[in-house]
C-alpha cells in the first residue's frame, strides 16, 4: 500500500473529522446574501407594505438567502430603533405577525385626519359586552345578556358589523343559540398578539378608554356558567348558516 491510500484510508477511518472544503460549503451557504443594515432595510419595507401583519413564515419564504437567526436579529433591532426614537409609528408583534402602527398617544390625531365627521369609538355598552365576550368566549347571546344585566341584540350586531367579534358555532344544548369569538381584527384593534396577552379585565379597562364598569365586568367574567339542559341522543346538530370555522383565521384560545 502506497503512502497516499494509506494518507485516504487513515482519513476515512475517522469519521469524526471534518471535511475543510466541506466546512466551507456549508459556512458559504448558511451566509446571509444581504449585509446586516439591508436585512433590516427590507424587513422595514415588508412590514411597511404587507396589507396584514406579515408573518415569519411569509418573511422566511422573501428572504429565503438569508438565515431565519439573522433576519430575527434584525427585526429584533428594528424593532428597537422604532422604539428608542421618539416616533409617531411603532413596530409591534400582533395578531400573529408585524405590522408597524400608529403609536395609540396619536389617534386621536390620525382619526381626525382620515374621517372627522364619523364617530370611531365604541359606546360603554360595546365596551362591555366585548369585554364579557373577549373573556368568557364562546359565549352565547342569552349568557351576555344573563352576565351584563341588560339587554345586548343591538349591540352585538354593533360588533359583528365592525368585525371586532364573529359567530363560532352553536352550542348544543336546547335551543342551540349561537357562539360568538373574537376575530383576529379584535387583536389588531386593541394591539394584541393572541388571547393569551389579554391583561387582567382592570388593565384591559384602561385600554378601552372609557369609564367601563369595571367591578361588573369582573363579577360577569367571574361568575360561574349556568347549568343548562343539553340536546337530547339524536338531536341533529349542523353549524349556523353562513358558519365558516375558519373565516379569519383566529388562534383558538385554550
Amino acid at each position: 500500500m502506497d503512502e497516499n491510500e494509506e494518507k485516504k484510508e487513515t482519513t476515512e477511518d475517522q469519521p469524526g473529522q471534518a471535511d475543510p472544503a466541506a466546512a466551507g460549503a456549508r459556512a458559504e451557504e448558511e451566509a446571509s446574501v444581504l449585509p446586516p443594515a439591508q436585512v433590516r432595510a427590507v424587513l422595514e419595507a415588508l412590514v411597511f407594505a404587507s396589507p396584514q401583519p406579515i408573518t415569519a413564515k411569509e418573511i422566511a419564504r422573501v428572504l429565503q438567502g438569508v438565515p431565519r437567526e439573522d433576519w430575527e436579529r434584525e427585526l429584533g433591532e428594528l424593532r428597537a430603533d422604532y422604539a428608542r426614537d421618539e416616533r409617531g409609528l411603532q413596530l409591534i408583534e400582533v395578531a400573529g405577525g408585524w405590522q408597524i402602527t400608529t403609536r395609540p398617544e396619536y389617534n386621536d390625531w390620525v382619526r381626525e385626519l382620515l374621517d372627522p365627521k364619523i364617530p370611531t369609538r365604541l359606546s360603554i355598552q360595546a365596551l362591555e359586552t366585548l369585554a364579557v365576550i373577549a373573556y368568557r368566549q364562546p359565549v352565547t347571546l342569552p349568557e351576555i345578556i344573563e352576565l351584563r344585566g341588560v339587554r345586548s341584540q343591538g349591540v352585538v350586531k354593533t360588533l359583528l358589523e365592525k368585525r371586532l367579534i364573529r359567530i363560532t358555532g352553536r352550542k348544543e344544548v336546547v335551543g342551540r343559540p349561537m357562539l360568538y369569538g373574537t376575530t383576529k381584527q379584535f387583536l389588531l384593534h386593541f394591539g394584541l398578539k393572541d388571547l393569551d396577552e389579554l391583561p387582567q379585565i382592570e388593565e384591559f379597562a384602561e385600554v378601552l378608554g372609557e369609564e367601563v364598569d369595571v367591578p361588573g365586568l369582573r363579577r360577569a367574567i367571574e361568575a360561574p356558567r349556568p347549568t343548562e339542559v343539553p340536546l337530547a341522543e339524536g338531536e341533529e346538530s349542523t353549524d349556523p348558516a353562513g358558519y365558516d370555522s375558519a373565516d379569519d383565521g383566529q388562534p383558538p384560545r385554550d
